[in-house]
Order: structure tokens, then sequence, then C-alpha cells
């Protein structure tokens, strides 16, 4: 079975698994994939674009005052994803590096994070990876030169927030979103932010 299969399949069984057991959580996780479409604005969903930009096949830019992120495939085309992204004045500009990457990823805070909102030094220890992480089914793990810039394209838990300036600094996309962008986008991908 390949990855791309794995990843998937995770994310469904975990989402059913999810709506089976009842649970519920701090960071209320999305039932389904297709219950996260429906809760986005129709602007925001995953879609094959136009685009003019002189980025090379293979490259991401993230648009944060327009809300989207573009995955550059070559011949005026590219595939657009909706996002939420940082605070006003909470957001990474300019070229990085996917330098490594996460499936169910685990998280923990930084000391700046919990500084500005002390209700999270509650999750100091960490979350681990699962359906009750705030970093949902995936993440994309942003370098400069060979330095982690804390800055991460994430999936979420909150579908609500796509297109909405709310995260600490990390570009969301919806998790069935960011398993696409996982499978196409290899350690090393270009990402320009702006």
């Amino acid at each position: 079975m390949d990855k791309n299969h794995v990843t998937r399949r995770m994310l469904v069984l975990g989402s059913l698994a999810l709506l089976a057991s009842g649970c519920s959580s701090t960071w209320q996780p999305t039932a389904s994939p297709i219950a996260a479409r429906t809760r986005i604005h129709p602007r925001y969903r995953r879609q094959e674009v136009a685009y003019d930009g002189s980025e090379a096949p293979g490259t991401l830019v993230v648009d944060t005052e327009q809300r989207y992120l573009y995955y550059v495939q070559g011949g005026g085309i590219a595939m657009r994803y909706g996002i939420g992204v940082g605070e006003e004045g909470r957001t990474l500009k300019g070229r990085v590096r996917i330098g490594r990457k996460a499936e169910w990823p685990s998280w923990t805070p930084t000391e700046n994070m919990m500084r500005r909102k002390p209700h999270l030094r509650q999750y100091a220890g960490g979350v681990p990876g699962g359906l009750n992480n705030p970093l949902g089914a995936a993440a994309l793990y942003l370098y400069r030169g060979e330095n982690d810039t804390k800055f991460r394209l994430h999936g979420t838990n909150e579908p609500w927030t796509i297109g909405q300036a709310v995260s600490s600094g990390c570009v969301r996309l919806i998790n069935d979103d960011i398993v696409d962008l996982y499978n196409r986008t290899p350690v090393g991908t270009t990402v320009l932010i702006i």
C-alpha cells in the first residue's frame, strides 16, 4: 500500500472513530473531511486555477493577504488552497523551504505563544499527534537555511478558521487539503510567503 493511501485512510478512519466515540475536546476536531469542506466558504475550497506568476513548477506560494496557498503546477496552472493565517504581525515573509514533514505531528506551544496566551501553558508538555492535536493530519516544517523557523503549514481541527487571521503565525489548511499538499511536496520544496 503506498504512503498516499495510508495517509488518507488514516484521516478518514480517525475521523470515523472520533465520530463513533462521541468525544469532545478543547480543539473541536473535524468530524470528517467532507464535513470540513461544508464549513468553509466555497471560495476557499481547493481548486485548480490560472496562475500567471513567475515561480517554477513545484513551488508553493502563500498569499497571506488573500488567504490562499498556490501549488504551482506549470503551464499557467496552480492548485489553490484556502488557508488561515497568523494574526496581524505574526506571519513569516520571504523564501523558505520545507525542511521536514510529519504525519499526525505532535505539538508544543512556544514560550512566546504561552506568554501571549497563558491558557496554552496547560499544553507546555506537548500534545501528541492525533485528532485532538491543533496541527491536524500533517505538517510541513518551514526552514530558512538549516534553521527551523518554528512556522508550519499544517492541518487544522478548526476548519471554520480558514480565510481568517487567527493563528500564532502558522498557515492552516483543512485536513484533507494538507494531506493533498503533503503528498505533492517533497522535503526541500521552495515556499514563497508574501
